[in-house]
């Protein structure tokens, strides 16, 4: 835990009590603030009092006294209209922050030289995150991870400058953390996202721009036509920036080229034809930041190439769970829409594609220019009648029911291929006990 000692003595406001504000809370009541802690929800505020602390209606409460609103990430603070509490603080003067500007104060305070990588973009920031992490790891970093990945950022260790935090930032932390100052910062991509809770695309892109306008080394991608911008206005302030691509291109000075990282300038390549976790375009791109920020922090290319190799990605995104003789078996189960499920069928050929669950709007069809990698599909769930009819015609598929029946059919007929790896794959969220089984068998039977 990282105790909140800068607001020692005061009277603190938060709203939300999940995951991230208990952990909030703990962090400020340790740090010796008093806090005011609230949630609208019931069943939060139960949970609150079963981990020790008592709830304070900030309704009646006096605004007056608060030196601060914390608000957790997933409470709206513009759009589609200010929550309540928001509305309080404002009328009171109290400034709204979230937790990832405690820790940013707390750094501040503690050791300002830390080293903090932070990380944002609208696609690739957890295994971005993940990687580089990994990649600091391998290299005989101290590394504390967290943030929107997964661990709340107050539940890591204090800053220190034998310690770097690896934090993913989601533009909601950022809106709410006006003094994060990053080491190095990355902006991976900017496509439309959350614009329910930011009213223009204008004005989502401009929250992610702030976390590398604020950094010692920015890290922007030019691969879509926002981050090219951004890269422009931060290099004609002076900022230092670093452009990212995920093909050869004369605007990026870290690329991918035939699967090799390459920076300008540079004598050393990563290949990542070594790096199995790490296939396809958009898992270039997320190398080459991953490259670009451990450089940026010393480590040697060689040490960089390491890691990589090793690297196992993460859990069911592409995650390669095994084989089974030649079959290859790939959980992508966080693939929930034709938009990230096309990332896994550009990557692989030979596909055995499990799929179904509920289809979401626009179902596979967006897919097609991608049905001739797929082999022969194996249908579950809710949504069989609507993905059958789109691939009437085009795709061999047959109906499982389950999918325990759609593994044990994807393999039969994977493992009769021709194909050098077939490749068996799987699109929506469900167990994957039966595929990590299999492969396991395979493995122990020295496949």
């Amino acid at each position: 835990m990282t105790p909140v000692e800068t607001f020692r003595g005061r009277r603190v406001a938060l709203f939300g009590l999940g995951g991230s504000g208990l952990s909030t809370l703990s962090a400020l009541v340790a740090g010796g603030a008093e806090v005011a802690a609230w949630d609208d929800d019931a069943k939060a505020r139960e949970r609150a009092v079963a981990a020790g602390f008592a709830p304070v209606d900030l309704a009646a409460a006096d605004w007056r006294g608060f030196a601060a609103l914390v608000l957790a990430p997933g409470v709206p603070l513009t759009h589609p209209k200010p929550h309540w509490t928001v509305d309080k603080a404002t009328n009171a003067g109290v400034a709204v922050i979230g937790d990832i500007e405690l820790y940013a104060r707390e750094r501040a305070a503690r050791a300002p030289e830390a080293p903090l990588v932070a990380i944002t973009g609208t696609n690739g920031k957890s295994t971005t995150t993940a990687l580089i992490a990994h990649v600091l790891r391998e290299a005989g970093r101290d590394v504390a991870m967290g943030g929107n990945i997964g661990v709340p950022i107050l539940d890591l260790p204090p800053p220190a400058l034998s310690r770097v935090h690896v934090v993913e930032c989601s533009t909601f932390q950022i809106d709410l953390a006006p003094s994060l100052k990053p080491t190095v910062g990355a902006l991976i991509n900017l496509t439309p996202d959350h614009l329910d809770r930011h009213g223009t695309m204008e004005n989502y892109a401009a929250i992610k721009e702030r976390l590398v306008a604020r950094s010692d080394v920015a890290l922007v991608g030019v691969d879509d036509d926002y981050c090219r911008a951004v890269a422009e206005r931060l290099g004609a302030a002076g900022r230092r920036v670093v452009t990212i691509s995920a093909v050869p291109s004369p605007l990026a000075d870290v690329w991918v080229e035939d699967r090799l990282v390459v920076a300008r300038g540079e004598p050393e390549r990563v290949d990542l034809r070594q790096a199995p976790a790490l296939r396809g375009v958009h898992n270039g791109q997320n190398a080459a930041f991953a490259f670009a920020a451990a450089r940026a922090l010393g480590v040697s290319g060689a040490e960089i190439a390491r890691a990589m190799a090793s690297f196992p990605g993460l859990a069911h995104r592409m995650e390669q769970v095994g084989r089974l003789g030649r079959v290859l078996f790939v959980n992508d189960s966080k693939a929930t829409n034709a938009d990230a499920a096309e990332k896994a069928l550009l990557s692989f050929n030979d596909i055995f594609w499990i799929l179904g669950g509920k289809a979401k709007a626009g179902g596979v069809e967006p897919l097609r220019p991608h049905f001739p990698r797929v082999a022969k599909a194996y249908l579950i769930g809710a949504a069989s009648d609507e993905f059958a009819r789109t691939l009437e015609g085009a795709v061999a598929f047959e109906r499982c029911g389950t999918l325990e029946n759609a593994v044990a059919a994807a393999a039969r007929d994977a493992l009769a291929s021709a194909a050098a790896e077939p490749v068996a794959d799987r699109f929506r969220a469900l167990v994957a006990a039966r595929i990590a089984a299999a492969s396991e068998t395979g493995q122990r039977s020295g496949r």
